[in-house]
């Protein structure tokens, strides 16, 4: 173990001596890779029987060996794996790969789960990658733990590449057939994670300074707390990631269970913490690679303002439609800045971003120059040219490259990045890409693939430039949140004094003594529990969260007695029923004891009891914030539009918790309705300072209650007018057994 309590990984990434358990088709193939790749240190077979495998001799036995081995694969069945596993943990060797599968993948496999714990108590401290995993591909140093072929090659001493860790050895082999110029440092797969998991493979990975950033395709995180400090030491490192993470379907979920006995956790919540983490994530295999080729040569970009050109105005067009909704883009030119380029081209080539250039200076490498540098020039994030080279076995690409080396001046000139763009893979050969990077020019495939790539290389610049998060779960917190106004009376607007609040439930008022025990008993139920609205509210007015005055009446007396101590409009509400709206159970703008009688009466016909709430008026809109228990990242907070639409309008935010106010007001006006908050066609703005108050109380009301909270739903949360302050109209709680 090292220092920091993680395994020590080093011996096993890097070896200089690797022992090949097992003569088989797979063993046999792991002593051929490191022949072929020109393995330098030492490879010694182990096999009972067969006095060579491979083409080198075997020894007849761990014990045997001439020394402890640095790495170590195994290559036989699950039940012998265990066995070895022992025996080289007991000589000191440096790590081993598990090949074999049946652990406990095999839900059904009484033998599984137990193989499982046999496995890890037989390794201690040494350090297994897998099992049911092909292994690692150490590119810089030659070493190929790996039983199959692979399309990758050695780098060159003092190269640098990628570091890919996969969950599928299928999609790994896949990966390093590509043709795309990536350079890859690693490659390893960490199958099921029995002990060493993928964080911490990847904290192996990227201390090597010969790793450029680091790829991650994850089926199910092996610990929240790993990859947090993963993410914090590849920012410490400058090391960007870029995530594939599957799991967006039902049927995905359902395969990453059965496949590596992982806990997925909910798509949403795996987002939103990637998106803390500061990781990118993509959703294909071409955009990953080129997301990574990007972040290898250039690193994150400081911002999302791009510019394209093209010889070609449909090119120009699909550039433009395929940046339309990201969150980079291609800004107009400013009008200096088209007098500039425009004098560079002439009157007949019409300005703008992205650029068609035209064909009028196609292979004048002078005029080029003078174009792309005058574009360039505007100080852009990343510059792109959409380039396609013709194929060379029936063309001759001679024309292209003038244009080439115009690109690279203008980018010299300008100290910028840029970036050349195929619209087709197949039109930007292998052959080429290696040179281009080392002209400075990243070579990316497919318009959207490449797209892809430079959004995710602004999100992580811009999520480096922010403070790092809080660990998830942290807490408890008890942030101040400001006492809130009285909701105005209807018409009168708000008086700006400010009140504390005074929820009347059952008789007990404020938030004195008998409301905080009643706060108290509540959660603290052993069993499951659901109190009715009433009850949920005076929970959270105890916290001293923005409630309306509210009481519980039983009969029509006391609703009307109710709404005369709380002042008119009131709305009063059946308790004790689900989806009120749907059975007529609420209603609103009473402004009179007559028409809260009548009301009670009906209402009480189906519930026992009814609740007179001081009416909330002058929303401006409404917001859903609910709270659900994720099994891996505890609770995890949902803000979006709210009222009775909310499934249906489909706009909302998942966040994880603890979430800075800076991070809870950006989710707010990053939905689609925050537009009619900001005042849309001169409505009034909403009080977004209270929305926020009202939304962190919740976040730190639940952190601090988290052991006892199953899920809360607040909805709607009304925001009205500035200086009127945010209210929770209805509420949900559901606490734990």
């Amino acid at each position: 173990m090292t220092g920091t309590g993680r395994r020590d990984l080093s011996r096993l990434l890097r070896p200089r001596s690797i022992a090949v358990v097992g003569g088989g088709f797979f063993g046999t193939n792991v002593v051929r890779e490191c022949r072929k790749m020109g393995f330098a240190g030492a490879i010694w077979p182990v096999h009972p029987s067969k006095d060579e495998v491979g083409g080198i001799a075997a020894y007849r036995s761990i014990a045997d060996l001439p020394d402890a081995p640095d790495a170590a694969f195994i290559g036989v069945n699950r039940f012998l794996t265990v066995e070895v596993v022992g025996e080289l943990a007991s000589r000191g060797a440096g790590g081993a790969v598990c090949f074999a599968s049946g652990f406990k993948e095999s839900a059904d496999d009484a033998d599984g789960a137990r193989l499982h714990v046999e496995l890890l108590d037989a390794a201690g401290v040494m350090p297994v990658i897998g099992p049911n995993c092909y292994g690692l591909i150490n590119y810089v140093d030659g070493a190929p733990l790996w039983p199959d072929q692979h399309g990758g090659y050695r780098l060159e001493e003092g190269e640098r590449g990628v570091a890919i860790i996969t969950q599928s050895s299928n999609i790994a082999i896949n990966m390093t057939m590509q043709r795309r110029g990536l350079p890859i440092a690693y490659l390893m797969t960490a199958g099921n994670q029995a002990q060493t998991g993928l964080s911490e493979i990847a904290l192996g990975l990227i201390e090597d300074d010969r790793v450029s950033a680091l790829g991650l395709h994850i089926e199910g995180f092996d610990s929240v707390a790993g990859f947090e400090g993963l993410a914090a030491r590849a920012r410490e490192l400058s090391k960007p990631i870029v995530a594939m993470k599957v799991g967006r379907s039902e049927q995905a979920r359902a395969a990453t269970v059965s496949h590596t006995a992982s806990l997925a956790g909910s798509d949403a919540a795996s987002e939103a913490f990637l998106k803390r983490l500061g990781v990118a994530r993509v959703d294909t295999i071409p955009s990953f690679l080129e997301t990574l080729k990007l972040l290898h040569a250039a690193g994150p970009l400081a911002g999302p303002r791009l510019s394209s050109m093209s010889c070609s105005g449909g090119e120009a067009s699909v550039m433009a439609d395929a940046a339309h909704g990201r969150a980079i883009s291609f800004p107009p030119l400013s009008a200096a800045h088209k007098d500039a380029v425009g004098a560079t081209l002439g009157p007949l080539v019409a300005i703008a971003n992205p650029l068609d250039y035209h064909t009028f200076i196609w292979n004048d490498e002078s005029a080029m120059s003078a174009a792309f540098t005058a574009l360039v020039a505007g100080g852009f994030d990343l510059n792109m040219l959409v380039l396609d080279f013709p194929r060379g076995d029936r063309c001759s690409d001679a024309d292209w490259w003038p244009t080439v080396n115009a690109f690279e001046a203008a980018l010299k000139a300008n100290v910028a990045t840029g970036a050349i763009v195929a619209s087709l893979p197949e039109n930007l050969p292998e052959a080429y890409c290696a040179g281009l990077l080392a002209r400075g020019i990243v070579p990316l495939s497919g318009i959207a693939e490449a797209l892809d790539a430079a959004e995710a290389a602004a999100f992580i610049g811009e999520a480096w430039r922010r403070p790092i998060s809080l660990p998830v779960g942290a807490g408890p917190l008890h942030p101040y949140i400001p006492p809130p106004l009285t909701p105005p009376h209807k018409g009168e607007g708000n008086s700006g004094a400010l009140t504390t609040p005074s929820p009347l439930w059952g008789g007990v008022r404020g938030g004195g003594i008998e409301l905080q025990q009643a706060v108290l008993s509540l959660l603290a139920k052993p069993d499951r529990s659901q109190p009715d609205e009433a009850g949920a509210k005076a929970v959270l007015a105890g916290r001293g969260l923005p409630v309306p005055a509210g009481r519980v009446a039983t009969t029509i007396d006391e609703a009307a007695a109710a709404a005369e101590e709380i002042g008119y409009p009131v709305a009063v509400k059946a308790l004790g029923l689900a989806h009120k709206s749907e059975h007529g159970a609420v209603r609103l703008n009473l402004n009179d004891s007559g028409s809260v009688q009548a009301v009670a009466a009906d209402l009480l016909r189906h519930s026992g009891q009814v609740y007179v709430e001081r009416m909330i008026v002058g929303g401006v809109g409404e917001l859903i914030v609910g709270v659900t228990r994720d099994p891996l990242f505890g609770p995890v907070m949902t803000v979006g539009t709210g009222g009775v639409l909310v499934e249906l309008l489909k706009d909302s935010v998942t966040l994880l918790l603890p979430a800075s106010r800076s991070e809870i007001e950006q989710t707010v006006r990053g939905l689609k309705l925050f537009p009619l908050l900001d005042g849309y066609r001169g409505r009034p703005k909403a009080d977004l300072g209270a929305a926020v108050d009202a939304i962190a109380g919740i976040a730190a009301f639940v952190i601090d209650n988290a052991a006892n909270i199953e899920e809360l739903d607040i909805n709607p949360l009304i925001v009205c007018a500035e200086g009127e302050g945010a209210w929770i109209a209805d509420a949900l709680l559901v606490t734990r057994e």
